[in-house]
């Protein structure tokens, strides 16, 4: 033997070796857990146990992500020979090792083994997936006959792996989980298992879960009804009504294809009136809805009806074959007439008459088929109705129907505030409701009516504009929108001047100058604006370009030879002008720009003391019936 095959050799001595001892490790952990299965007691009181005896983990309570990795390929190989041991017994899965002592019944193995793996994950000493990775193995390993019993114990485990902690780890394994078993399943012999399937997915996940959605709105195609498309021997039967009303499946197989071609809504329409026609000349009896129980029928129910015709007879005189093909009508007016389509997927006006004139009959027929048909009828529409609420929710995007729930504020004083309670809804209808004990009465109230003055009615928000009051910002009369509103209408009633105050300094501004204290009156006092002083330029322009033209058509000679005396009279004139100009002012005349500028200093400094005298002359004249153009008119004459 060469030295490189003899090296060759010895380095595989080591690696078989660690393989040995691996396989005899898992052997040995593996009896371990199987003496867990046959401990009794709760899972609490030797879980935690039995995992540190394998695993030997670094810390006591939780795995990391290897020894996870390494306990869930224990428990799966412990899995699969048990599901081999039971199936070589030729016991049920989930039965298998259950011993009946003294009418006690003991837990199998396998829904042992299952209920230690939950409580680990539940406490989080495992990872949460690992549950979940189990029930794929063990559905995967089994019948379906087995399966029915491990989705009962997914099903009375609901509660458990539906909790937050689990779910987030384990949803798309248990997904996977169902869609697999609805696969295998016969949707036509296995109808109340898939039920039961789909229920728990229901349950399982979120109601906002958008992965249970048919977000496109596609239909089943693929769903096709066979019958005969030749007529058979010795049948006396209409074959063109049996052809007639099975094509109508083709139609409510995929309603969308009605709205692309007018040709096709007239052979579904044309159909549809020989079925409905036909339905109403042959009436069905209460007798013969009597005969007919459909609770019995329902434990055999068939998700699809038999299409030979040689059953055509039959079926017409079944009144649950009738409601199931008028129901079918039913959904697919609904979808016709469902909103938020595209324009092109809209039905057209003629479409829709039809369309209502069509469900109308429909309905009727419905109430008229026994046994209890109005009442069906009520409860297909309820269904109709809830079913447009998803419509509208898929087409809006599936936004989440959980809202958040909203975080306490914790006050700092320690000192919980209440919120106060109205009895009416709020502060004014529960303070109009509380004016009077008899509601008439406070209608009667000539008070009621009273409009305030605004001296008394800005009062309180010129007390919160004095800052020695000490009064905080949020408890300002300025914050309410209803007290403000009201002042700014009495304000334009009585007070224009304050009510012009509002554009520049907001509603502090309304409030009258008296009510204000010194240091706060001053910010609001009226002062010369930009609007007086572009007249005042516009009228000395015009005054100098006059005083230019007038020079411009005055001859030569007369302005060489009488110059100084023009100017000499334009003085005096002038002095003439100031002094008259003063005592009209005296008498109640009308300033010149001039002057009123000269003025307006004195006018500042005297308008506190004279304001409130000003005020009771212009109320005086209002209460006379004279306005104010008419008051100047007089003083000028």
């Amino acid at each position: 033997m060469s030295n490189a095959l003899l090296s060759l050799c010895l380095s595989a001595i080591p690696s078989v070796d660690s393989r040995l001892e691996h396989s005899l490790l898992s052997t040995i952990n593996m009896e371990v857990f199987k003496r867990a299965i046959l401990q009794p007691g709760p899972p609490q009181a030797f879980a935690l146990q039995t995992v540190q005896e394998v695993i030997k983990p670094q810390k006591q309570t939780k795995l990391a992500q290897d020894e996870n990795q390494l306990l869930e390929n224990i428990l799966r190989t412990l899995l699969q020979e048990l599901v081999s041991s039971a199936v070589q017994s030729g016991e049920q899965i989930m039965q298998y090792g259950q011993l009946i002592d003294d009418g006690e019944t003991s837990q199998g193995h396998i829904p042992r083994l299952l209920d230690i793996v939950l409580y680990l994950c539940e406490r989080e000493h495992v990872e949460g997936g690992m549950i979940f990775q189990l029930l794929e193995d063990l559905t995967e390993m089994s019948t379906m006959r087995n399966c029915k019993d491990i989705f009962g114990y997914i099903e009375s485990k609901q509660d458990i792996l539906g909790k937050q902690e689990l779910f987030a780890r384990g949803k798309l394994v248990m997904l996977r989980t169902c869609n697999q078993l609805l696969r295998r399943l016969s949707k036509a012999n296995d109808v109340v298992f898939c039920g039961r399937i789909l229920m728990f997915l229901a349950h399982f996940f979120p109601l906002s879960e958008r992965s249970a959605v048919n977000i496109k709105g596609v239909f089943n195609t693929s769903n096709e009804t066979k019958y005969e498309k030749d007529p058979p021997d010795g049948i006396s039967i209409d074959f063109n009504f049996y052809k007639t009303f099975w094509s109508l499946q083709e139609h409510f197989c995929n309603p969308a294809s009605l709205t692309l071609a007018s040709a096709k809504w007239q052979k579904f329409t044309s159909s549809l009136m020989i079925v409905l026609n036909t339905f109403e000349a042959q009436p069905l009896s209460d007798e013969e809805g009597d005969a007919n129980n459909l609770e019995e029928e329902s434990a055999n129910f068939s998700i699809k009806y038999l299409t030979s015709s040689k059953l055509m007879g039959l079926e017409l005189k079944d009144p649950s074959f009738r409601r199931h093909v008028l129901v079918q009508c039913l959904i697919l007016f609904d979808y016709l007439k469902a909103p938020g389509k595209n324009e092109k997927d809209l039905p057209s006006e003629s479409m829709k008459e039809e369309i209502k004139s069509c469900e109308e009959r429909v309905k009727k027929l419905l109430e008229m088929t026994p046994p209890k048909g109005k009442d069906f009828l009520r409860k297909i529409d309820h269904v109709l109705e809830r079913e447009k609420n998803w419509v509208w929710w898929k087409r809006d995007g599936c936004p989440p129907f959980e809202k958040q729930p909203l975080e306490k504020k914790t006050v700092q004083d320690g000192s919980k505030k209440r919120r106060q309670k109205w009895r009416l809804g709020n502060r004014e209808l529960s303070q109009l409701w509380k004016w009077a004990d008899q509601n008439p009465n406070a209608l009667t109230d000539p008070q009621r009516v009273r409009t305030p003055h605004i001296m008394e009615y800005w009062k309180p928000l010129a007390e919160d504009m004095d800052a020695s009051a000490g009064i905080e910002a949020e408890y300002h009369h300025k914050n309410s929108r209803v007290y403000c509103w009201k002042g700014l209408r009495f304000s334009a009633r009585q007070d224009l001047d304050g009510f012009s105050r509002f554009t520049d300094h907001g509603i502090e501004g309304v409030v009258p100058l008296e009510l204000l204290p010194p240091d706060v009156r001053s910010k609001y006092q009226a002062k010369p604006n930009d609007k007086s002083k572009r007249a005042k330029k516009d009228e000395s322009k015009g005054a100098a370009a006059q005083s230019e033209e007038n020079q411009i058509a005055t001859p030569a000679s007369e302005v060489d030879g009488e110059g100084i005396r023009a100017d000499l009279e334009a003085s005096a004139a002038q002095m003439d002008v100031d002094a008259t100009a003063t005592g009209n002012i005296s008498q109640g005349g009308t300033p010149t720009p001039d002057e009123h500028q000269k003025q307006s200093s004195d006018t500042d400094n005297g308008q506190e003391a004279g304001q409130l005298e000003a005020d009771a002359e212009v109320e005086a004249g209002m209460i006379d019936g004279e306005t104010d153009a008419e008051v100047d008119l007089d003083a000028v004459g």
